[in-house]
């Protein structure tokens, strides 16, 4: 019964795939835009979005087509899940090892030829290890091929309101035609925790073991960030490094897609910014605030307003950055070598102007937080909006410090600007 409907599916999507031209030669494939990035595409992309709602509360290139690298593998889970749910498999079925599953690309489990492991422990090592020889694995017991397998994967997909995604393999590994977007990498990881949250738990392990090995997973926000359970990394030289990250905060879960990072400390730091961001700009909102979650990571406001510029976590300059809440403590002020002191003056450095006094307080706590040594002995303050803008300023300077500091900010991209008190 099975066996039929599957062959029902694949027949519906090759009819699909012709009408489409998807069905041509591999060399013909490479021709048709949209299944091939240029190499000057930049990488980055991100989204964040509400689960329970599925409003976006930001977006960055958020339909570019980008390469999805192991974040496939929800998908892939998913439809192993559909099979599990309707009674198709048990969690303690075998899955079968070809020689080409053997053969795949690490990262990967190592099983041999001929040896096969439970769907359990499938499960486990697709969401946690990102297992690629798994993942061929578990295709070729589902759709008889790995190429039968992704056509289910992306008819899956389009059933899913993915319209920018095609899947070519199960693993995620390099191929040009396989794209996705963050927009429709968020859509599934929205399916996958509302269709099978019986299973979503398996996203927040951080280990498992098989066959006496502890192995460990990739997601570092995995009891890093609090409230955020699961769910999967990816990276390929061609896609950079990529992450599909929920979290819950106050009865409220929000899901943030980031891709095309330029390390994996940098792609994580950007994950937790726009997460901590977006539960933060939720709740101002359920206050009664207007605000954005692009206003709170201070980019620039449409009335040219001077705000702290865009950051893109792909261009490498979003290193270390942490957006720090109104309402969390300040951080421990960092011991900073003994030093000559400097006359006090009334010299004044702009570091933001903004619609919002928690936003300029957020700024402020940012600035000396990350550059507290060019601040040192500094006072801060925030202006009365008499303009309509808090504009956040570190004052008591003398000219030369104060230069000297802005100086410093411009060399990170951060916006300043020195104010003569003459």
């Amino acid at each position: 019964m099975f066996q039929r409907a599957r062959r029902q599916i694949l027949a519906g999507f090759f009819a699909i795939a012709a009408t489409l031209g998807l069905a041509a030669a591999p060399a013909a494939q490479a021709q048709i835009p949209y299944l091939q990035l240029p190499a000057q595409q930049p990488k980055y992309a991100s989204i964040v979005v509400d689960a329970e709602s599925g409003e976006v509360l930001y977006a960055k290139r958020a339909d570019s087509p980008r390469y999805p690298a192991s974040i496939t593998k929800v998908m892939t889970l998913y439809l192993l899940f559909e099979e599990l749910a309707a009674g198709r498999m048990d969690l303690d079925d075998r899955i079968p090892f070809s020689t080409r599953a053997a053969a795949a690309s690490p990262t990967k489990l190592y099983v041999k030829a001929g040896d096969s492991i439970t769907v359990e422990e499938a499960m486990n090592a697709l969401a946690i290890k990102s297992a690629n020889d798994v993942a061929v694995a578990v295709a070729e017991r589902l759709g008889g091929s790995e190429a039968r397998f992704a056509a289910l994967m992306t008819l899956r997909a389009r059933e899913l309101g993915m319209d920018s995604t095609t899947f070519v393999n199960a693993s995620g590994l390099p191929d040009s035609r396989q794209v996705s977007s963050a927009r429709d990498l968020a859509v599934l990881s929205r399916a996958i925790m509302r269709d099978f949250p019986q299973y979503y738990s398996l996203f927040a392990r951080t280990q498992f073991s098989f066959r006496g090995t502890t192995i460990r997973g990739h997601n570092n926000l995995l009891g890093r960030v609090a409230g955020v359970d699961g769910l999967k990394t990816g990276y390929t030289n061609a896609s950079g490094y990529n992450i599909a990250i929920s979290g819950v905060r106050d009865n409220r879960r929000l899901i943030v897609v980031v891709l095309g990072g330029a390390s994996t400390a940098a792609r994580d730091n950007h994950a937790e910014d726009l997460l901590l961001t977006g539960f933060n700009v939720a709740g101002r909102r359920a206050r009664g605030e207007r605000i954005t979650v692009a206003q709170n990571l201070f980019e620039p406001a449409p009335d040219g307003e001077i705000l702290r510029p865009s950051r893109e976590q792909g261009d490498a300059d979003q290193d270390g950055l942490k957006i720090v809440l109104a309402s969390a403590p300040p951080p421990p002020a960092a011991t900073a070598p003994a030093r000559k002191a400097e006359p006090a003056g009334k010299w004044q450095v702009q570091v933001g102007a903004f619609k919002s006094k928690g936003l300029a307080q957020d700024q402020l706590k940012l600035t000396r937080r990350r550059f507290g040594d060019a601040f040192a002995g500094a006072e801060t303050m925030i202006t009365d909006p008499s303009s309509g803008f808090y504009r956040a300023r570190f004052t008591g300077m003398s000219e030369d410090k104060a230069r000297a500091a802005c100086e410093v900010l411009k060399a990170k991209r951060q916006a300043c600007m020195v104010i003569d008190p003459a």
